[in-house]
């Protein structure tokens, strides 16, 4: 067992209104890499044991839990019965009754029955990094369509843990008297509860998606091109999209600090316009149900012209996270190599020295030409400028520029050009508009033949 100093974490503030709660400790049951092991030689980042402590008590700082300790628990095989060998479960006992814990969060995926196992063993509640996530969520979801995906993931979750481990859960007689038959279970019946409850939630979900459809087709027949924010969590990415967007969106140095996804206007260098989608973070391991859950706010990402694949550069598992990062992509359906989609920004570079800094821009020079990523500080401003003109560069290598005439009593045309193209100078002369506009190339054969279009030619 390697425990670890949490001195302090016990006095981190609590937000307004948040529950008190009892002592917690984190474990993080860790298997030991072995020399030569097929999955450490088929995986080039291993994540490192204490960072991955750190980000569990982190999440669990979240929701405000009061850590009293946290400890790393190295493991040769996973138990069936009870995750870890029944000796570190036995040291794991008398370290819960020598401190007074109240909950333990157990930084793995446990089944229901190992689950149930520890709560004997232990005489106390026991948390999973599965449940621990679910938890963050229900706090942090603000909007109708996060709280439905949240409590369908949740319900997904919970029905999954109804073991026989309360005495209410025996069989029920039904009828009366002793001529009725043995009835349903307990844990039928509240299997058909949650059942019939996460069927209102689907259908539920089901109109709200019908109305974030909508809401993307009156987007898209107005020109403007949706640029995405994904990134692990904490890399900064509501702090950059304030930044680029001068909103107010809540950024703060803490795990899923948002999660609900909010659009803004962004303006790019030249006049431009686009959509800039700041979206839930990733983190490793994050629970299927979760994915498939908050499918419906992720299409953001899916129909996104641009992502924006924002990375703190400066954390010390950087690589491990872009990988987390790149498998939940594919998940979605998404090739994180695309290199003609996806933009990477490298943020926090502030956290650097000039020469570390002037090391990470030799890097990044390295890189191929279909692969360009960016150094930015989204705290300082540092690299924005460079990052806002590279995706103006990349939306507009996809359309085509033209000038035209139409006159000025064709008030249908005018407005078909507004709803279909990006209108970028627009003058009146002699009872006609002189336009330039650009336009996506499954519209510019249209505009051609339409108002007689020509290539732009620059002043």
């Amino acid at each position: 067992m390697e425990p670890r100093d949490r001195e302090g974490s016990a006095d981190r503030p609590r937000s307004a209104g948040a529950k008190q709660t009892g002592r917690v400790i984190v474990i993080g049951p860790y298997l030991r890499m072995r020399r030569g092991d097929a999955d450490a030689q088929a995986n080039d980042v291993v994540r490192d044991s204490e960072a991955r402590l750190e980000e569990a008590t982190g999440l669990a700082r979240a929701i405000d839990l009061t850590i009293s300790d946290a400890l790393i628990a190295p493991i040769s095989q996973i138990r069936p019965a009870t995750y870890l060998g029944k000796g570190k479960v036995e040291e794991i006992t008398g370290l819960i009754a020598g401190h007074d814990i109240e909950l333990v969060v157990m930084d793995c995926a446990l089944s229901p029955i190992q689950q149930r196992n520890l709560e004997k063993a232990w005489n106390t509640k026991v948390l999973d990094r599965t449940g621990l996530i679910l938890e963050i969520f229900g706090r942090r979801a603000k909007t109708k369509e996060g709280a439905l995906q949240v409590e369908l993931a949740h319900l997904n979750y919970q029905r999954s843990r109804l073991v026989r481990s309360w005495t209410h859960l025996e069989r029920q007689r039904g009828g009366f008297g002793f001529m009725g038959g043995p009835g349903e279970t307990q844990i039928e019946a509240d299997r058909r509860l949650i059942g019939d409850r996460i069927t209102r939630l689907e259908n539920e979900l089901k109109k709200v998606q019908a109305t974030r459809r909508l809401h993307r087709a009156g987007r898209q027949r107005v020109p403007y091109r949706v640029v995405a924010l994904v990134g692990y969590t904490n890399a900064g990415k509501s702090t950059l999209f304030n930044r680029l967007t001068r909103a107010d969106v809540q950024a703060a140095d803490m795990l899923f600090a948002t999660l609900d996804p909010t659009l803004r206007a962004l303006s790019l260098p030249h006049g431009g316009k686009a959509m800039l989608s700041d979206t839930v973070g990733f983190i490793s391991n994050l629970p299927t149900q979760l994915v498939a859950a908050f499918r419906a706010t992720l299409e953001e990402v899916l129909e996104a012209d641009i992502i924006l694949h924002v990375r703190d550069i400066s954390h010390e598992d950087a690589e491990a996270q872009e990988r987390d990062v790149d498998a939940v992509l594919r998940q979605l359906g998404i090739d994180p190599d695309s290199g003609a989609r996806i933009l990477e920004v490298w943020n926090k570079i502030d956290r650097f020295d000039l020469e570390e800094r002037e090391n990470l821009r030799n890097i990044a020079s390295r890189r191929p030409a279909d692969r360009p990523c960016f150094l930015v500080s989204a705290e300082t401003g540092e690299g924005v400028n460079e990052l806002l003109t590279a995706i103006e560069d990349r939306l507009a290598a996809t359309r085509t520029t033209l000038d035209l005439s139409v006159d000025a009593s064709d008030g249908a045309g005018i407005s078909w050009l507004h709803r279909n193209a990006e209108v970028l100078n627009k003058e009146l002369h002699d009872g006609r508009f002189d336009m330039t506009v650009r336009v996506d190339e499954t519209k510019r054969d249209i505009v051609v033949s339409r108002f007689d279009a020509v290539p732009h030619s620059a002043p």
